[in-house]
């Protein structure tokens, strides 16, 4: 399968690692937004195409599939670009910005027929995989989800220390993993939704600390906090509180409440969320169906965080 790859930064690189431990993906072009680093990345990864503009990728010959890791505010319109070419598309998290992006995104879909998935690696990561089997099973009901997304980014970095061309967004992008993990653990959407948020920083001009509260019909609970402020550890850390038993997940890692390390390696074929995020991707395109985490399964997602949105916006 020919696949094209959008975006040099860091989660590109992650992308492009993690496509060469799939068996029969070829990557034929990578289209990048800075013209130095896009070559660099190219030849590192042997690409024999290389461009600044999408189009010039989507026109190689016989490409059949896209991942967007370009800035997010470029998703929504480089997805429905992918898809009105015909290509299948996954699009790194958040597919949009806004609802109105993300709703027109999955309308897109439904007209085209061509997969289209949103890079919502928690549903992959081996360690939510361990709980979500459970829950599956009926060993396991969370009761309280308390996570922490902390960073330190004062300056407008990337995680490869590099400086991006955009500024991410602790709603649009980091709540997202979070507000979507939890609908798919309890197997419901958030039916009330509450968000505050700290000062915007004067230069990057977002909010740099922020707190999130989610509960579901049944009674589930979702505490969040979120800071760009952080000096600390950083990274996103899960505290699954369940009617039988503890669990802390660290990315791809876990262990129980009481730091007892718990063996995930025979969860999936890897231990990376990243490509068992793009082996689902390319098993959805050859075997014809829809993958975990389409574009319409993580909907709900995005229309708990325009409720957030709104939410900030009557608190300020």
């Amino acid at each position: 399968m020919k696949v094209i790859v959008a975006g040099q930064g860091a989660f590109g690189v992650k992308h492009l690692e993690a496509l060469q431990n799939i068996k029969d993906v070829e990557i034929v072009s990578l289209a990048g937004g800075n013209p130095a680093q896009t070559e660099a990345v190219a030849r590192r990864f042997n690409i024999p195409h290389w461009t600044n503009d999408l189009t010039d990728s989507l026109k190689q010959p016989g490409v059949e599939a896209a991942i967007l890791t370009t800035p997010t505010q470029m998703h929504a319109r480089q997805g429905e670009q992918c898809m009105r070419a015909g290509k299948h598309v996954m699009i790194e998290i958040p597919m949009a910005d806004n609802l109105a992006d993300s709703e027109r995104l999955v309308q897109v879909q439904k007209e085209t027929g061509v997969v289209a998935m949103a890079g919502h690696t928690r549903r992959f990561n081996p360690s939510h995989q361990w709980v979500h089997k459970r829950i599956q099973k009926g060993e396991l009901k969370v009761q309280h989800l308390v996570v922490q997304t902390f960073f330190f980014r004062r300056t407008n970095m990337n995680a490869a220390g590099q400086p991006r061309s955009w500024t991410d967004h602790l709603l649009w992008h980091h709540a997202c993993h979070t507000v979507d993990l939890f609908a798919y653990q309890t197997g419901e959407p958030a039916n009330s939704a509450h968000a505050m948020q700290g000062p915007f920083h004067p230069d990057l001009k977002i909010a740099m600390d922020m707190s999130i509260q989610l509960k579901t019909a049944s009674g589930a609970l979702c505490t969040l906090a979120l800071s760009f402020n952080n000096e600390g550890p950083l990274g996103t850390f899960f505290r699954y509180i369940c009617d039988n038993g503890t669990y802390i997940a660290r990315y791809d890692d876990l262990v129980d409440g009481k730091e007892n390390k718990i063996d995930v390696s025979k969860v999936d074929v890897s231990m990376n969320g990243i490509e068992l995020q793009d082996r689902e991707f390319i098993a959805a395109i050859r075997e014809h169906r829809e993958p975990n985490a389409s574009v319409a399964q993580v909907l709900p997602c995005m229309r708990t965080l325009d409720r957030l949105e709104q939410n900030l916006k009557q608190h300020d």
